[in-house]
């Protein structure tokens, strides 16, 4: 069964490619994703490489926890299943806002 390795502080200019070659040398990669920003198609600076077994898992996290690629010390550690999202922004269901249900301005401050 393959295991999946969470990939922190990825440098910008590693590819997966570059990641699935470097995890290739603990074993069989199954895959490596790097995740990038939906705007900007930039690298959140985090992935996820699977490997084909849970001995090879934790060699590879043995082999490179806190070592170097690319000039960016990298953290690697089991992936945790993700966690369900919340309704985000801080958003309230029925809130509107900035307004707070008050409405929204009118009339004139003559008065201040």
């Amino acid at each position: 069964m393959a295991k999946k390795l969470f990939v922190g502080g990825i440098s910008f200019d590693t590819t997966e490619n570059g990641l699935k070659e470097t995890f290739s040398k603990a074993g069989t990669v199954e895959s490596a994703t790097i995740i990038v920003d939906r705007s900007s198609g930039r690298s959140k600076g985090f992935g996820f490489v699977e490997m084909s077994s849970d001995e090879e898992a934790k060699k590879a996290i043995e082999m490179f926890n806190g070592k170097e690629l690319d000039g960016r010390t990298i953290t690697v550690n089991e992936a945790r299943p993700m966690e369900p999202r919340t309704e985000g922004g801080g958003f309230q269901r029925g809130n509107r806002g900035g307004d707070r249900g008050r409405g929204f301005g009118g009339g004139r401050r003559d008065n201040w």
